[in-house]
């Protein structure tokens, strides 16, 4: 399978972001991806945290319009799509779900993860704090496509090995294929960890991932350390795009997976 990841530098125009998704969407398939993925908040870098509570959505309502663009494009592009992420709205009105929608080729939604760990940072000359607005999910998603076992997270939760362990060793189910790591790292801490996170991850669970990331200077000032990249089971770098808007393309290969467990069973060997 061709995978696909999107790279974007979103603002505060939800109309403008779902219209170069769309491009970048169909680009993709076009290059023959069949399962694509866009970013975290592709749809919206707001000005202001709150900005979200404005553009959230409910889920399933089909005049929503990030949700239909979604299912749109998947339908009509005849892609497995990775919404990135989306606001949905919760029980209380100052707090909305940071979500990761999965639409299938024939629009339907295949799959919802809803972000579980919420970030905050704060050095003194950034600072940042999920909590103030998201809602944080509470469980582990996992879908198949294509013959593919695919586990979904978002940005942060990549700190979070045991997140990956627990999508990994479900009862009754083959360990992952594929993890989707849409995101929004900041600059500071994507130049630290971003690369060395997405290879651990795909490592230790050998299994491929696909990380497509917000990458440059936003209208609300801040910056995004993007490096989009698709990482295999052995934790090689198939592909990366540092800065600004475009899409990494690459196979994803069942026989390079099975080759790596074969030679190295590490997760046949776990035990605790």
């Amino acid at each position: 399978m061709k995978i696909a990841a999107i790279q974007m530098v979103s603002g505060p125009d939800v109309a403008a972001n779902l219209a170069r998704a769309r491009h970048w969407l169909a680009e993709a398939a076009a290059q023959g991806a069949q399962l694509a993925s866009l970013p975290e908040y592709f749809c919206l870098m707001g000005l202001q945290d709150r900005d979200k509570l404005a553009v959230a959505e409910t889920e399933g309502d089909p005049s929503a319009p990030i949700q239909r663009a979604l299912r749109e494009a998947a339908a009509e592009l005849g892609l497995w799509l990775v919404g990135g992420t989306l606001p949905l709205r919760t029980s209380d009105p100052e707090r909305v779900r940071n979500a990761s929608c999965v639409y299938a080729p024939d629009g339907r939604l295949a799959a919802r993860y809803d972000k579980i760990h919420l970030f905050r940072y704060d050095n003194g000359r950034e600072a940042y704090d999920e909590g103030r607005v998201l809602e944080a999910g509470a469980a582990p998603v996992m879908l198949q496509a294509e013959g593919l076992n695919i586990g979904l997270s978002v940005c942060y939760d990549l700190r979070f090995p045991e997140l990956y362990r627990a999508m990994s060793f479900q009862p009754g189910r083959p360990p992952c294929d594929l993890f989707c790591v849409p995101s929004a790292f900041t600059y500071t801490t994507g130049q630290a960890h971003w690369e060395l996170l997405l290879r651990a991850r795909a490592v230790e669970n050998q299994a491929y991932i696909v990380a497509p990331a917000q990458g440059g200077r936003h209208e609300n000032g801040r910056r995004t350390w993007g490096h989009t990249m698709i990482v295999d089971p052995w934790g090689e770098v198939l592909g990366c795009l540092p800065e600004g808007e475009g899409l990494v393309l690459a196979e994803l290969d069942t026989a390079r997976l099975a080759a790596v467990r074969s030679q190295l069973p590490a997760l046949q060997h776990r035990r605790l």
